[in-house]
């Protein structure tokens, strides 16, 4: 951490985290051996399941319960207001098809908003070993297989035809042949092209060095608030459309170096067009 941290925001980090964490635990280690859908949302293939909405049950039940004054909002449809300027943004589970399909790549995902500004951050990703955490000022880092903490820094620069870029599909099936198309055209103009499956790992990879930049499109709140931070709390760059900030048009992160080139190629290629 690069500077002490604001009381009220070090006390919202830490509640982020034991709240990722148990929630976490729950996830993989109470994954049933018969896991299966319990809803979809935008499409058939857009599935929720019973640990979605367990996570984030116990994740509202445990910050509420130390915060009742807070406000929530959750991809599962925690949503209330709250009266003390507090908003956390929750994925309890992003990365829900790798997670039904026993693949590794999902994590938590908790954000804590003060006044609209997020200021603290936690993704945990528990078949990794690893969590990434970030306070708005403070730095960006994360614990792992490796000893102590880890300040995270985002790749050197580079060209962007050296860079390593992921993505992610939309669940609706013309958009997401749209999206093909357009991943179809930037694959000669970049080193390679990556597709996890989680937006807030992804985030969390341009922050560690594992990605050189990522884009998505049709992603929500909860999917990028804590990504987004620590990916700019480790020297990324992130926004949307020119000049705006991430949204469901377009949530793009790169290095300094990665970012407006392409942001340019994705707007010449109409990627914010239906």
């Amino acid at each position: 951490m690069t500077a002490p941290l604001d009381p009220l925001h070090s006390e919202l980090l830490h509640l982020a985290q034991e709240a990722a964490r148990q929630a976490g635990a729950l996830l993989r280690d109470g994954r049933p051996a018969d896991l299966a859908v319990a809803a979809t949302k935008s499409s058939p293939v857009d599935v929720v399941t019973e640990m979605d909405l367990a996570a984030e049950k116990l994740i509202v039940d445990l910050i509420s319960g130390r915060r009742p004054d807070d406000g929530f909002l959750g991809e599962e449809g925690a949503s209330t207001e709250g009266t003390s300027g507090v908003r956390w943004v929750i994925d309890p589970l992003d990365g829900t098809v790798n997670y039904l399909y026993g693949l590794p790549t999902w994590a938590v995902s908790i954000a804590a908003e003060v006044d609209g500004e997020t200021v603290a951050g936690v993704v945990a990703a528990p078949m990794r070993g690893e969590t990434y955490q970030a306070v708005l000022g403070g730095g960006a880092w994360a614990t792992g297989a490796w000893e102590g903490e880890r300040a995270l820094v985002c790749r050197p620069p580079a060209p962007l035809d050296q860079a390593l870029v992921s993505t992610g599909f939309n669940y609706v099936t013309e958009v997401r042949a749209r999206q093909a198309e357009i991943a179809a055209r930037l694959i000669p103009l970049v080193r390679d092209i990556r597709r996890g499956g989680s937006a807030a790992i992804d985030l969390c990879d341009l922050a560690c060095g594992r990605l050189d930049g990522y884009y998505e499109r049709g992603l929500h709140p909860w999917d990028v608030a804590a990504g987004d931070l620590i990916a700019r709390e480790a020297g990324a760059v992130t926004g949307g459309r020119p000049g705006e900030r991430p949204s469901a048009e377009l949530t793009l992160a790169g290095t300094p170096a990665v970012f407006e080139p392409l942001q340019r190629l994705l707007g010449d290629f109409g990627a914010w067009q239906d």
